[in-house]
């Protein structure tokens, strides 16, 4: 009998079912699904989807390249979507009665997305210092990331400590003519984005440290290069020790015009943390304009750091509390979207956003 009654809505989309001594149930399916997208030409990977249904009070939208992931929930019928990569992509819609029955339907679209061109203006700094040998750099020369150096981090993990709201994924990151660009990008109700490190690859105890950057902006939106202790797997965080060599939390012409630089360390199982230092402000403009070169400066006694070669913090790492400074550190690059410091994206937020990285170099 259910595959009859199965049979027949589909067929007709409403069906009377008659149960002995009871009255008629009337039960709807929606009929007549249909798909209508558009696909931005500006490269940027903007689909809008619409879809109509007789009888339908919600539809699911699933897109991008796993049919399975979650879906895009809308009454109106209404969709946006994001797609990171160029190729030709299936849009499946699921339209829904107020009975719950459903019909769906799948569409093909091709999409072609254009990262833009990067403008090269800002500050840069040498590929030699007097007394110190380069000893690592990574110039993001080729297609893709080099993984003799760089390991992705993927997933949400329940919001990487800070309540942060997207999902790391390697497509966001992109290596072009000598720059490497990690994209933030707004999908539905949902974030991606891209975190890799340097563990295990890539560590190092003191030095300098340069890396020329240029930043997002936006609210909610949250780049930052940064160092955990290579001991992290054994004796956990902040135990390992933690140094930011820059972070900026978007939203707000100071917010982007300042960046931070802190350490976090474990003293005796309470967690510290030099948040209160005071940051870099530009003089002008934001640091989503150009490109600037955040440099750290480490050896047994001080960690320094500057913006574009001016000084504006440093911590003395000679007390026996800071012992996690004078071990080994590995890197980290990502941009996070939301969180408890930058709060989470709003209306005025514009997706994608991107921070484009020109080099890192470890000189010592």
């Amino acid at each position: 009998m259910k595959g009859i009654v199965s049979f027949f809505l589909l067929l007709i989309g409403v069906v009377t079912l008659t149960n002995c001594g009871s009255d008629p149930v009337t039960v709807i399916t929606p009929s007549n699904l249909t798909i209508e997208t558009t696909v931005s030409t500006d490269g940027s990977g903007l689909i809008k989807a619409t879809a109509t249904a007789n009888d339908a009070v919600k539809y699911a939208f699933t897109f991008g390249e796993d049919l399975m992931a979650t879906p895009i929930v809308s009454t109106d019928g209404k969709a946006e979507y994001n797609y990171i990569n160029s190729g030709t992509y299936t849009v499946r819609v699921v339209a829904y009665s107020a009975d719950d029955l459903s019909i769906d339907k799948k569409v093909s679209i091709s999409v072609q997305v254009n990262e833009p061109a990067v403008v090269d203006v800002g500050y840069k700094t040498p590929e030699s210092y007097a007394g110190k040998t380069l000893v690592w750099q990574d110039e993001f020369n080729g297609t893709q990331l080099n993984t003799s150096f760089w390991t992705h981090e993927t997933g949400n993990n329940n919001g990487w400590g800070n309540n942060e709201l997207q999902n790391y994924q390697p497509e966001n990151t992109f290596v072009k003519d000598g720059f490497m660009t990690i994209k933030a990008v707004k999908d539905g109700s949902s974030y991606t984005s891209s975190r890799f490190i340097s563990k295990g690859k890539k560590e190092f105890k003191y030095g300098r440290i340069d890396i020329r950057a240029k930043l997002p902006k936006g609210q909610g939106i949250w780049p930052a290069l940064w160092m955990l202790g290579s001991n992290i797997s054994t004796v956990n965080w902040p135990k390992c020790g933690e140094i930011d060599i820059m972070e900026m939390i978007g939203g707000t012409a100071t917010r982007e015009k300042t960046v931070f630089g802190t350490l976090h360390w474990d003293n005796a199982g309470t967690k510290v943390c030099t948040c209160d230092k005071p940051g870099h402000v530009l003089t002008e403009g934001s640091f989503n304009d150009k490109f600037h070169v955040f440099t750290l400066t480490w050896d047994q006694t001080f960690i320094t750091w500057y913006v574009d070669d001016v000084q504006f913090n440093k911590i003395d790492i000679t007390p026996g509390e800071l012992d996690e400074f004078q071990k080994e550190f590995f890197f980290i690059f990502n941009v996070a979207v939301g969180g408890a410091w930058p709060g989470n994206p709003d209306a005025t937020t514009v997706f994608p956003q991107r921070m484009i990285v020109d080099y890192i170099r470890v000189f010592q």
